[in-house]
Order: C-alpha cells, then sequence, then structure tokens
C-alpha cells in the first residue's frame, strides 16, 4: 500500500516525539532526534520543550556542561546540538563537505596558503584548545605563523576542525564571545571514515525523519548524491524501499512503522530553524508551499512557527508578558484554545529563562504578514 502525504507528514511528527511528548532523558531524544538546529542558542531547548515530558531545562543545561550532549558546526555547514556518541561519526560524514566550503571559499584562496598548512595545524590547535579558549585567544595563537592570514585561516578552521562549543553561561548555556574546545579522541582510536559516517547519519536521519528520499537526506546534509548513494547500497537490508505519493523513491529503516492517516497531531510552538522544517526537500512535509516565503525569510531566518494539527498555520513571537500568536489562516476555536494552552505554558518557562527570547528577529514582525490573526497570550 502505498503512503499518503498525510501519512507522510505524521511519520515525522511521531519520529520527532510531535505527536505526543515523552518522558525521556535529554541526551536519549537529542540521539532520538538526530541532531538539533542550535544556530541560536534558545532553539534546542525549545525543540525538546516540545518533545518532553515535564522538561526542565536545567537537564540540558548539565548535559551540555557535562559534554553528554554537544554543539558544533556540522550538519549544512551550521551549528547542531548532537549527542556526544554520535559527534565523531557525523563530523566524520560531514568533513569533506566542511571542508570543502571553508578551503575552496576565496576568503582562504586569497592567503595563499595550501591546505596542506591549513591541515597541518589540526594536532596544534587540539592541544591548545585542551581547555575553553575563545576565538580572539585562538586567532592570537596562529598570528606568530600566518600573521595577517590569521583570522581567515582560523575562519576555517573553526568549520571543520574536529571541535565543539563550550558552554559560557547565560539563559541558554552558550552566549558571545564564544568559547571553542577539541573534540576529545578515544584513547588510541582511528580516525573515523566517511563512509561509516555517511551511512550512521543516514540510518538516523531515517529514524527521525523517514521515510524520506535521497534528495531529502540531501536536502539536509548537504551531502552529494554519489555519498549518498553508496550509503544506501552498502546499507544493504538495513533500509528499504516504501511506496509514496510521490515520483521520488522512498527509503525507511527496516521494521518502522506509520501512523495511521486518522491520527490527530496536537498544536506546537517550535523554535527558530527547528530541524523537522529543514529536513525535506522543498516544500516540505509541514509547512504549506504557500506559508514558505512568510516563515523562511530572504535571509534565510526561519521563524518560530505553530503547528495546528501538524501543518505550519502561523509564527510566534515574545512581547512584553507573553507570546504573540500570529495565523496565517482562520482557525477554529479548539485550535485557538490549544495554542493558547501551549503558549502559556511556555510563556512560563520563557519567563524563568529568556522571557525576550529571539527578540534580535523582531523586525520581520514590523514588515507585516497578510490575511492574518493575531492574539497576545500572557503567562
Amino acid at each position: 500500500m502505498s503512503l499518503t502525504v498525510r501519512q507522510l507528514a505524521l511519520a515525522t511528527l511521531d519520529r520527532q516525539l510531535l505527536l505526543e511528548r515523552r518522558r525521556i532523558d535529554v541526551a536519549e531524544a537529542v540521539r532520538r532526534l538526530c541532531a538539533l538546529q542550535a544556530q541560536t542558542p534558545a532553539s534546542p531547548y525549545l525543540a525538546l520543550w516540545n518533545r518532553v515530558r515535564d522538561f526542565v531545562p536545567e537537564d540540558l543545561d548539565a548535559a551540555f556542561a557535562d559534554r553528554r550532549i554537544v554543539k558544533a558546526t556540522l550538519i549544512r555547514i551550521t551549528l547542531h546540538a548532537v549527542h556526544a556518541e554520535d559527534y565523531a561519526a557525523y563530523h566524520a560524514a560531514m568533513l569533506s563537505s566542511l571542508r570543502a566550503s571553508r578551503l575552496y571559499d576565496r576568503r582562504f584562496a586569497s592567503t595563499g596558503l595550501t591546505h596542506s598548512e591549513s591541515d597541518a595545524l589540526l594536532p596544534e590547535l587540539a592541544g591548545f584548545l585542551a581547555r575553553p579558549r575563545t576565538g580572539a585567544e585562538v586567532k592570537e595563537e596562529v598570528t606568530g605563523r600566518f600573521g595577517e592570514h590569521a583570522h581567515r585561516v582560523w575562519w576555517a578552521l573553526r568549520t571543520y576542525a574536529p571541535m565543539h562549543h563550550a558552554p559560557t553561561g547565560g539563559p541558554w548555556s552558550f552566549t558571545q564571545p564564544n568559547a571553542y574546545l577539541a573534540a576529545p579522541a578515544a584513547p588510541g582510536s582511528a580516525p573515523q571514515e566517511a563512509g561509516p559516517g555517511v551511512r550512521r547519519l543516514l540510518l538516523a536521519y531515517l529514524r527521525a525523519f523517514g521515510p524520506a528520499s535521497a534528495q531529502d537526506f540531501a536536502r539536509f546534509t548537504l551531502l552529494g548524491r554519489p555519498s549518498i548513494t553508496q550509503a544506501l547500497h552498502e546499507l544493504g537490508d538495513q533500509v528499504v524501499r516504501v511506496a509514496g505519493p510521490g515520483r521520488a523513491a522512498l527509503f525507511d529503516v527496516a521494521g518502522a512503522t506509520v501512523p495511521a492517516e486518522d491520527t490527530p497531531a496536537p498544536p506546537r510552538l517550535l523554535p527558530m530553524w527547528d530541524s523537522t522544517l529543514l529536513a525535506h526537500a522543498v516544500p516540505g512535509r509541514i509547512l504549506p508551499q504557500e506559508y514558505r516565503p512568510l516563515v523562511v525569510r530572504r535571509n534565510g531566518d526561519m521563524l518560530p512557527c505553530l503547528l495546528v494539527d501538524g501543518q505550519v498555520a502561523g509564527v510566534w513571537r515574545a512581547v512584553d508578558g507573553g507570546l504573540e500568536l500570529t495565523t496565517f489562516r482562520t482557525l477554529g476555536k479548539a485550535a485557538w484554545q490549544g495554542l493558547t494552552e501551549e503558549a502559556e505554558k511556555l510563556s512560563a518557562l520563557l519567563a524563568d529563562r529568556d522571557p525576550a527570547v529571539y527578540r534580535r528577529y523582531g523586525h520581520w514582525w514590523d514588515k507585516g504578514f497578510p490575511g492574518i490573526e493575531s492574539r497576545i497570550v500572557k503567562a
């Protein structure tokens, strides 16, 4: 039987713990979710609040401090929070993409340095980052060797070198200036290879966002089609093909299940850049195409979204004493009641942490959203 569009959306919501909050350890939740977008420090916290029953922000504080969850530049060459035990494999999978994004860029090429000269710094950098260091401290360290090019060399290294962002405090564990720590290597272990890393990342992706196509996985990671095709082949019967509504071949982990068509999807208030909205090829599964220009701004900012019955129906932002909910279509009484209850709970969490979360992105609301309804919900 072929899966419907609705079932594909429900499958992703289910695997993302968005159909029902689960009582689960935060580190295990992050592993189950594959990777949490962490470009903005608040987002991993709000992502888990939407997914973990009785979520306590201090649990995530502790997981970052203990390095059970690490934050690093990985997927799509941006910051993600991942389980510490997954980091090395994911980094190996993404390394060629991370290196190419920097070492073939004109900003690095203009230094006249070779890729080998940049790579030669990695062991020395790992030693220097045995304890947290700011970017300014690292640039000062490499200035002696590269002089005026130090900032460009560090710009490249901070993207592809095996290292994590170190917690620096604040309401969401990370503040400016950023601090960095070398990623620990297991004693006597050989460096991770790209192939096994891609296979591990692909399986984690399907468990978290599947069923999905090779194009979807490419969209999520920016990995090339040849490496994805090879991974699918080498995974053998761990991955199966499933029939779906479109022309693209869909893949899933063997034995995975998909919710029934009539499964209800509760309201949710997703954070900025929630990974669920970035996991599939455009237009995606839960973001209607007509709303995409409203949610994804021209510079790539992806606004915090309202989910109604498993689909994006609007956006939200923090305002004095509460949250402003803005919808792109008229909603019924039951939908508004569900969103209001979620907003009251989220407002209470933010009141203790950061009542003006995402404040720097408020200018998008000043430009207005056409054909909408807005309500302010207090804690």
